[in-house]
Formats: C-alpha cells, sequence, structure tokens
C-alpha cells in the first residue's frame, strides 16, 4: 500500500480531545474517493489510504484519524450541487426553513461555507439577503456577479476578516461540509466570532443512525472525516461556547441530522433531548454496536456481488448509473470492478470522459443508455433512486435497475 506524504494520522478525537480511540470498522483501502483519471492516466498506479472508522470512548464520536490533506482533496472539486434536481429542490426548502426559523429579513448576511456552485445562496439572495460564499474548489464556485465568493477554508481568522468587511452574520449554513473538515473547533470559533449575538449557525451532516441502520458504510471515504450523531454535537457545541437549539431528520441522501446553533444564553429545544433519546435507544452510544456492523456490511455485499456474477454468468450486460464519491467505497469493498461493470454513466460532465479512482471504470454520458441498452444497472447513486428510474423510464421498459443498499432490490 503507497501512502503520499499528503497524509498524516491524527491522535486525539476531533470533538473532544480524547486519546481513548477504538477501531470499531475497517474497510478496503482506497483512492481518494474524487480521484478520477483521463484515459491516459490509466496505466499509472493510484495511491491508497487506510479507510479505518475508530470510535472515541470519551464522547461517542465516530471518525477517521487517516487524514489526507484537504487541499489535495477540496482544492478542486467534481461534485455540484446543480446538476441533481432533487438537492436543488431541497435547498429550495432549506431556504425557507432557515429563513423562518432564523427570522431572517431583506439585507440581512448570510454566509455558506462550503457553498459549492451557489444552488443555495441564490436563493437566499431571491429572497433579499446579502450573500457570501465560502469554498476552496476554484472551479466549481460562481462569477462573483452571481454569488459573492472567497475562495479559501472557513476558520477563524477568515470569520473575523468577514465580519470585519461584511458584518455580523444572521446566518451561517454549512449544508454536507462539516463531515469534510479535520480542524472543525477551528470552524466553531469562526462561526462565534462571525455571527450576530441573534444569529444561528444552521449545519447538515450525515446522520449515523441512518448510516447505522441502514448500512450505508459507503459514506465512509476520505473526504468524510466524521460520522454525526446529536449527542456528541451538543457536548461539543457548548465546549466551543455555543448552544446546539434545535434538531430534526431529513430523509435526503439517505438520511441527514439538520442542527441550529446559537449563543449559549439561549433555550435548547426539546427536539435535541428526542433525538439523542433515539440514537441510546439504538444502541449509538455503545461500541459493540459498531463492532457488529462488519458482520452486516459483508452480508450485504456477499448478497449484491452473488446476484451480478450469476447475471455476468447469463450472459447480461450490467452498467451503473451515477459515480458519487461513495460509489469508490462501495466498489473496493465490494469487489466491484470492470470484470462486472462495462460502464457508468453520470449526469454531471466534469465527470463524463473520466475514469473510476483505481478500478478505472469507464464514466460517459446518460445518453449511453439508449445506445448500448444495457440488461441491468446498479444505481452506485443510489440515494437519487426514485428521481433516476422517474426520470429513465424508457430504459426501464427494457432492462432493470439494480438497488445495492439499503436493501438489495432490482427495480
Amino acid at each position: 500500500m503507497t501512502v503520499l506524504p499528503d497524509h498524516h494520522r491524527r491522535g486525539d478525537c476531533r470533538l473532544c480531545r480524547s486519546r481513548a480511540l477504538e477501531r470499531v470498522l475497517q474497510l478496503t483501502p482506497t483512492p481518494l474517493a474524487n480521484a478520477m483519471v483521463s484515459e491516459p492516466d490509466c496505466a499509472l498506479p493510484q495511491p491508497v489510504y487506510p479507510l479505518d472508522v475508530y470510535r472515541c470512548d470519551g464522547c461517542g464520536h465516530l471518525q477517521l484519524l487517516d487524514i489526507v490533506d484537504p487541499k489535495l482533496l477540496f482544492s478542486h472539486y467534481v461534485y455540484v450541487s446543480s446538476t441533481s434536481p432533487v438537492m436543488v429542490r431541497y435547498l429550495q426548502e432549506q431556504c425557507a426553513a432557515v429563513i423562518n426559523r432564523a427570522r431572517l429579513e431583506p439585507g440581512d448576511l448570510v454566509v455558506e461555507i462550503g457553498s459549492n456552485d451557489g444552488t443555495l445562496l441564490r436563493f437566499f439572495k431571491a429572497a433579499g439577503m446579502r450573500v457570501v460564499g465560502v469554498d476552496p474548489a476554484a472551479n466549481v464556485v460562481p462569477d462573483k456577479s452571481e454569488v459573492e465568493t472567497l475562495t479559501d477554508f472557513f476558520g477563524a481568522n477568515l470569520g473575523r476578516q468577514i465580519r470585519e468587511k461584511y458584518g455580523p452574520a444572521r446566518a451561517i449554513c454549512a449544508y454536507n461540509v462539516c463531515a469534510h473538515i479535520d480542524d472543525l473547533r477551528g470552524v466553531a470559533n469562526g462561526v462565534r466570532t462571525l455571527l450576530a449575538p441573534d444569529g444561528q449557525f444552521v449545519f447538515e451532516v450525515g446522520y449515523l443512525l441512518d448510516v447505522y441502520r441502514k448500512t450505508l458504510f459507503d459514506t465512509v471515504y476520505h473526504e468524510h472525516v466524521d460520522f454525526h450523531h446529536v449527542e456528541p454535537l451538543r457536548d461539543f457545541f457548548a465546549r466551543c461556547g455555543l448552544k446546539l437549539l434545535h434538531t430534526e431528520h431529513s430523509d435526503i441522501q439517505g438520511g441527514v441530522l439538520v442542527g441550529y446553533v446559537g449563543s449559549p444564553d439561549r433555550t435548547e429545544e426539546a427536539s435535541v433531548a428526542a433525538m439523542i433519546a433515539d440514537e441510546r435507544a439504538a444502541g449509538l452510544h455503545r461500541a459493540d454496536t459498531f463492532l457488529n456492523w462488519s458482520d452486516m456490511i459483508r452480508q450485504r455485499g456477499e448478497e449484491l456481488m452473488a446476484l451480478l456474477r450469476g447475471l455476468k454468468a447469463a450472459g447480461k450486460s450490467i452498467a451503473a448509473y451515477g459515480a458519487p464519491a461513495k460509489a469508490t467505497t462501495l466498489m473496493y469493498h465490494f469487489g466491484l470492478d470492470g470484470s462486472v461493470l462495462e460502464y457508468i454513466v453520470d449526469d454531471n460532465p466534469i465527470k463524463q470522459g473520466l475514469f473510476t479512482p483505481g478500478l478505472h471504470v469507464p464514466v460517459l454520458p446518460v445518453e449511453t443508455l439508449r445506445e448500448h441498452k444495457p440488461d441491468y444497472v446498479v444505481l452506485l447513486a443510489w440515494n437519487f433512486a426514485e428521481s433516476i428510474v422517474a426520470k429513465h423510464r424508457g430504459y426501464a421498459a427494457r432492462g432493470r435497475f439494480i438497488l445495492p443498499l439499503p436493501d438489495l432490490a432490482i427495480l
């Protein structure tokens, strides 16, 4: 296994700094999940990194300790929110929810950490708010005439600079980004510096309770260094001089946790304690819960690969739909490679014409389904299964979609 110098292993918990850490899940090492390559580079080996999940005995937080330099991961990015109609609708709904809960008014400042292509901030801007985005990926950020965006990583210093230039923020949003950040304490300090006294920090992260219950292990990859649930986060924000005020659940992306954070003198709502009670009932506070998880994952893999190998033996053609980052983990851990998949199609033009990390399965435009008409298509972007199937009913009249997670199904 080749490990580059841009990798290091931390020795303490990202939330509480305890060093009492236990490995509870060991997945197959993979290349970086979004490290797609062009055809000439397929002949070159790609480095792989450990993909081990550790649980903190101090606060119960699950995390990766093997850290890859964020500049390598995020300075050039291949995911953009606007390519998914489902995600665009969801972000529009979230904008309305934030405006309502934070009682925003036209002219208020909204800052987004990890603003990507500006999809969410455009909705706030249309509602009359001043908006500023922060994202390190220069290749995906919008033109500044559309959404003012700082191409950088957010932290305490940048939070101070934004406040000095634009004033305090009534809302700071971080959708699908906190799980990517090694220095969460630095982000929390930046939030505290930038936030207005009556402002709220709104974050959205993949929810560990869903990841565990649905065996969504493929959400574990090197960009995701944290797997969050409410109880450790409540204590983390308290240590950072903030308070977790409200929590809620959404089914998007397989299940996410949305939290609202404010000043410590505000009142914690009943939703926080209710979600913690659900987490404890599911055993998220116990290490043995996750030590047994690997058996659940192994069973899912055996079921999927038995089905696909049987179809290949019967002479059936098999493609896949979607080349999200999570596909790298699933493909490596289950052994799903070019001997089974002929190709992958994806809606994102940035990925088309490239090859998947390490295994080098070609990624083609979605129109390829109509041209080649494969017998089966594995939905690697399983979180968007409903919209994909609805969009491609013409293909479904002849072929079949295979859903690998949360439960194996032929659609």
